[in-house]
């Protein structure tokens, strides 16, 4: 039984990383820009962000395999689950935890460099009309990751010998669980030291990009509806810049051979229409890419599925928003619990060795723990609300260099340049995103899900079991496993112990981190205030006033002709009954 319950755990986990490696396609399909898509650049991506989803998503499997060797219902282990056991489990997660962690590393300060670079060599080469040998143009790109793969020797170098915390005996007894954190090898310390660089940098990009994100998700979703269908938005252009050509044209014949040339009426009409032929030509791109007319066969899929669910989106954005503030409230909930009630504060990175204030989101997980795969499901659920947000959140801002913005994040216009580096951005994001779902928005789950201990008396030398005394029955902690009945039943993940070690070991990590979730919040809040009265526009500059009146329209303006254009849109042509109304409005 315990077999085929742990190979089922496996198997769902498996099905989710197929699943995440098809979205993450889609992903990077629908924003490269078609005319210069590259495979390498396409694969390194695709890859990139299926292995980054994988290690988070990883954590609802460690909770489950670690939880399956006790019996929540008496607070004792199960008969078969022996110390030798439990140990070959939480082996096994070590195993996969580090090899996930050390692929991501690999993959954003090595691989993902090297691509960039082979693409830039490609890209000289194709510019100067010249030929390159495969070799040469290896040789062009490594030369440039040179600088990457030494910055990766020195990070692990100052990881191993880097000086940690030397003990906790002077803070306090609850902390005693702890001490054997400390005690790791040099090479858990180089990996532990490294990835937390990454996360406290991606920590510092979540606060900007994903609270933004998050607070423009679903805000997103309820102001989409134009009031216009895409092809009766290209029609209405075509039909208005013909007329202006035919204008122009009969403008021309009418003052041919005519001395002097045009007369200075004539000539100011022809100069307004060709200014007003140059911004229809740009509505006729814009309609073009909206129906996805120039579109690849997945472009004009995904439009269609999105008109087809276009009138659920207001819907989805309403609830969208009220899981947003909720997910909102709980972190904040941690984040008071941790600066009041964690014993040792700044000196141990703000660790919380017993939950004081009820997190309903934690409570939520851990509930829904005790029958897989609920819990999966609802982390899969958040995890993704969290990472589309930094995908929203990365296309609001661009990529920047401070307040210079290098490349913009585009439907079908992200050059692979950008594609690369969004992909390095939101693998930094990402293991923040691990760090605040496994520390600040349910802690209790990420460290013990629904696992218990019984409390209740006992002779020496037997085993406590609550069976008889379901109110002696308790969660396990950190500071529980200080007593013994909780330390031969109570089983950590695997990933809270690695993030503890990295809080306790080197704490200026862990008050970075703490202290950035707070930012995290106000990012959210003022973005939120601000988009409820306004929402910006993801990096589409060229749109000319017409088309942004259009988009700002109220929520509750024209709500029939947003219909209309919904059907529209599905079907892929106008309809007669609407012809007079998008007229109007594309006037």
């Amino acid at each position: 039984m315990a077999l085929i319950q742990i190979a089922l755990i496996w198997v769902v986990y498996a099905v989710v990383v197929a699943l995440l490696g098809v979205t993450a396609a889609i992903l990077i399909f629908l924003y490269q820009n078609t005319k210069e898509r590259a495979a390498s650049v396409t694969a390194v991506s695709i890859f990139t962000i299926t292995a980054l989803l994988a290690t988070v998503l990883l954590l609802p499997v460690d909770v489950a395999l670690v939880s399956s060797t006790t019996k929540s219902s008496t607070g004792t282990r199960k008969e078969w689950a022996t110390q030798q056991e439990v140990d070959k489990i939480t082996y096994t997660l070590t195993i996969v935890w580090y090899t996930l962690f050390s692929l991501d590393a690999l993959l954003c300060l090595v691989v993902v460099p090297f691509t960039y670079f082979w693409h830039e060599e490609y890209d000289d080469v194709d510019a100067e009309e010249g030929q390159q040998s495969f070799g040469q143009r290896f040789w062009g790109a490594f030369k440039y990751t040179i600088g990457f793969i030494l910055f990766c020797v020195i990070l692990f170098l100052v990881g191993f010998f880097v000086p940690v915390a030397k003990g906790t005996g002077d803070i306090g007894r609850d902390l005693d669980y702890f001490k054997h954190l400390l005690e790791e090898n040099h090479g858990e310390r180089a990996l532990t030291f490294a990835l937390g660089l990454l996360t406290t940098i991606g920590t510092l990009l979540y606060v900007v990009y994903t609270g933004s994100g998050l607070a423009l998700l679903p805000l997103t979703l309820i102001k989409s509806a134009p009031s216009i269908s895409a092809p009766g938005f290209a029609e209405d252009t075509r039909s208005q810049l013909e007329n202006n050509r035919e204008r122009q044209h009969q403008l021309e014949l009418r003052n041919e051979g005519r001395e002097g040339g045009l007369s200075a009426k004539d000539q100011r009409e022809l100069e307004a229409l060709v200014r007003e032929e140059r911004t229809l030509v740009r509505r006729e791109r814009l309609a073009a890419e909206a129906s996805g007319e120039s579109a690849t066969w997945l472009i004009k899929t995904w439009l269609k599925i999105e008109a087809i669910f276009r009138p659920l989106k207001l819907l989805g954005g309403l609830l969208l928003i009220l899981v947003n503030i909720f997910l909102w409230v709980c972190i904040l909930l941690t984040g008071i619990d941790k600066a009041a009630h964690s014993v040792c504060k700044e000196r141990c990175g703000y660790v919380l060795t017993k939950i004081e204030i009820f997190n309903p989101m934690n409570w939520i997980l851990v509930e829904s723990s005790k029958i897989f795969p609920i819990d999966y499901v609802i982390f899969l659920v958040v995890t993704l609300i969290f990472f589309f947000s930094s995908v929203v959140g990365t296309g609001l801002i661009g990529i920047r260099f401070l307040w210079v913005r290098i490349f913009e994040i585009r439907k079908s216009h992200t050059s692979p340049q950008a594609i690369l580096l969004a992909t390095v951005l939101l693998t930094l994001m990402t293991l923040a995103i691990q760090y605040s779902l496994a520390m600040m928005l349910a802690p209790q789950y990420s460290h013990y899900g629904p696992q218990t201990f019984c409390d209740h008396p006992v002779q020496p030398g037997k085993q406590p079991d609550c069976s008889d005394h379901p109110n002696h029955i308790r969660a396990c902690s950190e500071k529980a496993r200080n007593q013994g009945a909780a330390t031969n039943v109570c089983t950590p993940s695997v990933i809270s112990t690695f993030l503890d070690r990295m809080t306790l070991n080197f704490s200026f990590f862990g008050i970075i981190d703490f202290w950035a979730q707070f930012a995290f919040l106000g990012v959210f809040a003022i973005v939120f205030l601000v988009s409820l009265f306004r929402t910006p526009k993801l990096g589409v500059e060229d749109i000319d006033r017409d088309a942004e009146e259009a988009e700002e329209e109220g929520l509750l303006a024209s709500t029939g002709r947003r219909f209309g254009a919904t059907w529209e849109d599905i079907t892929g042509r106008r309809s007669k009954t609407t012809t007079g109304a998008g007229s109007s409005s594309a006037n």
